[in-house]
């Protein structure tokens, strides 16, 4: 690494031999001058497509396999491109599926797509000049998310939560609500997915009508950590055209980020990386912001992004938690607490946050009954010790008054999905802000205390207690 060597230019003539194959590590020999760091090398007798990762001196590279290395020999000749991998970009991407060379993986016609233009996948981000100094929120139709966690258009919100409480349904959920919506363009990334949960998603999509206005990019489960480590670059590469050429809004909604630092602690393993703290790579912090950094508004198009972030062991302490934090301006922390009691979403009022949430953001009113839901949720969260000892009778009339208004809250904050509708018999409800604002504001205020809390639960707005 850091060997100082003459770069190749002509890749007629810049060809190298294998010399080594270590898994997905592979090592190649160059007489001519060396291929440059994440230039895309092939192996066109194997099929083998690599990425350039060091120098080990001035006449070796080594390189990461993006596809399966099976079949690959010492010897093989090697092909060094020119530069890094390049996508198509275009309005002909919308309605199509693909893979992280940009290459078609839905069955459909490709002989739009070669004549258009292409970019490499590493780009630098945006310029602090071109961003803009204001900010607006982002309406999700979720009671919880837009009252408690607004969302920042043109910025980065993270999905955290262990396995199994819902960070896949709550991403299918905002395709269904937003992206109908959408003026712009949704660019869906799916990194280490299973098969299922990409069928499933182009068939929602489809079914929705709104595959049309989307473009989907996989690197499934059982390809090489190479291809998942890019996979997100090649998706927002794609969103980045749109943004930057057609001054489209853009959704990027990216299923899961946790597998691209997973990807990289693979890939940090295979070249014999020192591991840091709990194994993680050691550059994972570097890694993570030449993706997140990339995600930024200028002031003629925006990119929003909406992360699921798994949470190894529902540790929130963990690295690859901590350092995606950092790049969020809002966090939706899911609760597996809530979720055994059945109150979905699964999302945690109290650990849920936005930098959005400011009165000179959202307004004194939208500021006021949030704050005050809190602090109702908090308080029951602090009396229920004392419940689960003495009981509810025990406590003040005060007190028994904001229990009674807490519980109705979190069954009110409860909503039906339009993508479970099949599995619960509920059909799915867009709620807009004000109404779920002012839900909160007479619950709070004591006007509906004649209700009983069970009437609160899997309802839109407040409207829906007079048809029930």
């Amino acid at each position: 690494m850091g060997v100082v060597a003459e770069l190749c230019t002509d890749t007629e003539h810049c060809r190298g031999r294998v010399t080594r194959v270590r898994g997905s590590v592979v090592d190649a020999r160059f007489d001519r001058p060396l291929p440059e760091i994440d230039h895309l090398l092939r192996v066109d007798r194997a099929g083998v497509a690599l990425e350039v990762v060091g120098h080990l001196d001035v006449e070796t590279v080594r390189a990461v396999a993006l596809t399966a290395t099976r079949g690959l020999v010492r010897g093989d000749a090697v092909l060094d491109t020119g530069g890094p991998i390049e996508v198509p970009v275009g309005e002909e991407l919308l309605g199509r599926v693909f893979d992280v060379f940009g290459r078609t993986t839905d069955g459909g016609n490709e002989d739009a797509l070669r004549r258009l233009p292409r970019r490499a996948v590493h780009r630098p981000p945006v310029s602090l000049a071109r961003r803009p100094s204001t900010s607006d929120t982002f309406r999700t139709g979720m009671k919880v998310i837009d009252v408690l966690a607004p969302l920042e258009r043109g910025g980065k919100a993270g999905l955290f939560g262990g396995a199994g409480v819902g960070k896949t349904v709550l991403i299918m959920e905002l395709v269904n609500n937003v992206v109908a919506a959408h003026e712009g363009v949704s660019v869906f990334c799916g990194i280490g997915e299973r098969n299922r949960e990409a069928e499933e998603l182009h068939r929602e999509l489809s079914e929705a009508g709104v595959l049309d206005k989307s473009v989907l990019v996989f690197g499934q489960m059982d390809e090489p950590p190479g291809a998942r480590l890019r996979v997100g670059h090649t998706a927002l590469t794609m969103a980045e055209w749109f943004r930057d050429e057609r001054n489209q809004d853009v959704m990027l909604l990216i299923d899961n980020i946790f597998r691209f630092v997973q990807a990289g602690a693979e890939v940090s393993a295979l070249l014999g990386n020192v591991p840091s703290r709990l194994g993680y790579q050691p550059d994972l912090e570097t890694m993570l912001a030449e993706l997140e950094e990339r995600i930024a508004s200028t002031d003629s198009g925006a990119i929003t992004s909406v992360q699921a972030v798994y949470v190894p062991a529902d540790d929130f302490t963990d690295p690859a938690a901590v350092h995606v934090f950092g790049h969020l301006s809002a966090s939706v922390v899911l609760s597996r607490d809530r979720a055994s009691r059945g109150l979905y979403p699964a999302i945690d009022p109290l650990r849920s946050d936005s930098k959005m949430l400011t009165p000179t953001v959202v307004g004194e009113r939208h500021y006021g009954i949030a704050r005050a839901t809190r602090e109702t949720l908090a308080r029951y969260v602090d009396l229920q010790d004392v419940i689960s000892m003495l009981g509810i009778e025990e406590l003040s009339k005060a007190d028994q008054e904001i229990v009674a208004r807490a519980r109705r809250l979190e069954r009110f904050l409860t909503q039906p999905f339009t993508v479970t509708e099949q599995f619960t018999g509920r059909p799915g409800r867009f709620v807009e802000l004000d109404r779920a604002l002012e839900g909160c504001d007479r619950i709070l205020s004591g006007d509906v205390d004649d209700r009983s809390e069970g009437e609160f639960y899997m309802i839109g707005d407040l409207d829906d207690l007079e048809e029930r």
